[in-house]
């Protein structure tokens, strides 16, 4: 029985891996009836506006894949880390950090809210600014006031030491929250100005409101796990097109563990009084809706506790597992993680 059961995760593995290399051409069915029931009709609101718990992204428009006028700028720097995985020895880490136009580093009256992206398998510290046109719609939804301009990192899980195979992949995206608490928060959070008066623990968990999380795919899986563990840091989570792996992993899912384990941390982390919120985001022909799905259907089925101001849920109608997908969800998303106001109470 071990045995087989270890063979069933070895072939869920690969099956992951076929599904992510052939994902531009999977998975063709359209939207089923039971979708449209569970996330409503697709008089989607538009972005900016409140939003409802279930629905349907709306289109990034045309205009926002085109430089603006007013461009942000985008800087490397590097941070000392330790290897958790293995040793805990010293190494070198990368984070490439999005600056909005106006920011002015000899400016410390002002403060900008921050928000942290992961890459998936394989991916690597700055892709989100690399792949189609994510920083054109980042500086076009600055200057057309959608979002204020917001300080944006693209992070990694991995390091000069790491193999990027999908099974060392997870063993380094869940010791991620480490690195996170113990370094690059800090790291970046020391030397730009966000809304942390220092780089005290007390005052990054103070500033939460002003701090999200969002990942794509292994990086939604991620996001999830730094709501598990850093949720005293951060209050907005944006996971797309991946379920939370607190328990097993991929193929062997426990969502009614998962939402209990769920309930308990917001018990104990008085989360409701304090704040959070989760936009969950996936395509209706990703290859791995289907792991998104069965988590949001058992927590959403506990509306009373995943209320509408805390965990919403929404669909691409025809996404796909890939980076245009992603780009529709921060552009959809973006706007109400840090904005209370714009969630329906």
């Amino acid at each position: 029985m071990k045995n087989l059961r270890y063979m069933n995760k070895r072939l869920y593995s690969l099956m992951f891996l076929v599904f992510l290399a052939f994902s531009s051409s999977a998975c063709r069915n359209e939207t089923s009836e039971k979708d449209k029931e569970q996330t409503g009709d697709k008089d989607t609101v538009q972005t900016g506006d409140t939003v409802n718990q279930t629905g349907f992204t709306v289109s990034v428009p045309a205009e926002y894949q085109k430089a603006a006028t007013h461009k942000g700028n985008v800087v490397r720097v590097d941070y000392e880390s330790n290897d958790y995985v293995r040793n805990s020895s010293a190494i070198t880490k990368t984070a490439y950090v999005y600056l909005p136009y106006g920011y002015d580093e000899n400016n410390h009256d002002t403060r900008y809210d921050i928000l942290y992206l992961m890459h998936g398998l394989g991916g690597h510290a700055g892709e989100y600014f690399e792949y189609g046109t994510n920083k054109n719609m980042f500086d076009r939804m600055i200057e057309d006031g959608v979002i204020k301009p917001t300080i944006i990192v693209s992070a990694t899980f991995y390091n000069q030491n790491s193999l990027r195979d999908f099974g060392n992949s997870i063993t380094e995206f869940r010791s991620f929250h480490l690195d996170f608490e113990n370094h690059l928060m800090p790291t970046i959070e020391g030397k730009f100005h966000t809304y942390a008066e220092s780089t005290s623990k007390k005052d990054l968990m103070a500033s939460r409101d002003h701090r999200a999380f969002g990942g794509f795919s292994l990086g939604s899986v991620t996001t999830w796990l730094e709501f598990c563990y850093d949720a005293d840091y951060i209050s907005s989570f944006l996971p797309m097109s991946g379920s939370c792996w607190y328990f097993g992993g991929y193929g062997d899912y426990y969502p009614k563990e998962t939402c209990d384990f769920f309930e308990k941390l917001i018990a104990e982390k008085s989360l409701n009084e304090r704040g959070y919120f989760i936009y969950v985001a996936t395509g209706t022909q990703d290859v791995v809706r289907d792991q998104v799905y069965i988590q949001m259907d058992e927590m959403l089925k506990r509306n009373d506790v995943f209320t509408h101001d805390h965990v919403v849920f929404y669909q691409k109608d025809g996404g796909r597992h890939d980076f245009v997908a992603v780009q529709e969800y921060i552009f959809n998303a973006f706007p109400i993680l840090f904005n209370k106001s714009k969630r329906i109470q």
